[in-house]
């Protein structure tokens, strides 16, 4: 296993910042997620450390050594890309011992390897097949096979499961874990899917506009965003503003709302995120955390209900409700909310 580290990484094309000063560190072992929108420089970032680009400034190290100017060929890393990019005329076990016979690897040797692959990606077997005999998700992980047959000491991962669809795409989240649990690699994950990210990762690291925001923990990101950027960014967020006051927080209709967060000093404005499935209809009297709201649509769902919200000053809310009894709310109705105070963050704007 292996760590990378990344120290004041920066990369600008022609007037156009893409990556500004990174500095991170992807433990050996890890499954860490680089999560931002398009445009937030986490490809970049993903091809630096493969060494498809080179940096304006800054050091990429593998291990121990400083990879900035070495090449692809030279930094012993798998890939994996939106597209298998698998190649028609070849078997499957010719597509994944193209890695090993590029290093020298041929014959009994290659051939051991790459049942050994496939044994790991579950398709023993599949070897004399062509790409155009097996399924999406069968070439997927013919092209996991493939990255982690010629034993990476990295695995770097540009959504791959992005093309699949939603069934397969779940399916292939657990394939991928169970396999990066079992190999132990240090894996980079690219992706945009809030889901995703928090499903595989160890690390979730989110972009923005060439800067990481705030990394850490899944559930520490989920539900301690640092950022309104990251609380709306990944998964969704109730947003409200008002004044500190005597350690609490005076809305603009009066009502007080307290928080666990470190809040600023009084009379200070302050913005506060509080998650929609955080928040519950009460049916008693109102009280602190409490706001009176209309709902103004009903989104079912299955198993959850969506309600999007809105207070008599116009301001927007959700809230998710698991749907346990069959019953659901209806459009118009008057409701009171209420969260608690260690699920109200207060979050930079």
């Amino acid at each position: 296993m292996t760590n990378v580290k990344v120290d004041s990484v920066a990369k600008t094309y022609g007037t156009t910042p893409v990556l500004a000063d990174i500095t991170t560190e992807f433990t050996e072992g890890s499954f860490t997620s680089l999560l931002g929108p398009s445009g937030s420089g986490k490809t970049t970032l993903l091809r630096i450390i493969a060494g498809f680009i080179k940096p304006d400034h800054g050091v990429v190290m593998i291990g121990n050594k400083d990879v900035t100017d070495v090449p692809v060929w030279g930094r012993n890393i798998g890939m994996m890309f939106q597209s298998y990019a698998l190649f028609p005329h070849m078997t499957i076990a010719q597509n994944v011992a193209f890695g090993l016979e590029r290093r020298g690897i041929k014959g009994a040797a290659a051939r051991k390897e790459v049942d050994r692959a496939l044994e790991m990606v579950r398709l023993p077997g599949y070897g004399d097949r062509t790409p155009k005999q097996l399924s999406g998700g069968q070439q997927q992980r013919v092209a996991l096979a493939r990255a982690i047959v010629i034993k990476p000491s990295v695995l770097l991962l540009d959504e791959p499961l992005s093309a699949l669809d939603r069934r397969l795409r779940q399916e292939m989240q657990v394939e991928l874990l169970r396999i990066q649990r079992e190999s132990g690699l240090t894996t980079i994950f690219v992706t945009h899917d809030q889901e995703e990210a928090l499903t595989l990762s160890d690390k979730v690291a989110i972009l923005d506009k060439g800067r990481i925001v705030q990394i850490g923990k899944p559930d520490a990101v989920y539900e301690k965003p640092l950022t309104r950027f990251a609380a709306e960014f990944l998964g969704d967020s109730n947003f409200l503003s008002g004044t500190v006051e005597n350690g609490a927080v005076r809305l603009a209709d009066g009502s007080l709302v307290k928080s666990t967060s470190a809040l600023p000093t009084t009379g200070a404005t302050v913005t506060l995120a509080v998650r929609p499935e955080k928040m519950s209809i009460l049916s008693g009297n109102a009280g602190e955390n409490t706001m009176k709201a209309r709902i103004t649509t009903v989104i079912y769902a299955g198993p959850v209900l969506s309600y999007h919200l809105e207070t008599a000053d116009g301001l927007p809310l959700k809230l998710f409700a698991q749907n346990r009894d069959g019953t659901v709310l209806s459009e118009g109705d008057n409701i009171t909310l209420h969260w608690a105070a260690d699920h109200t963050v207060a979050v930079a704007d």
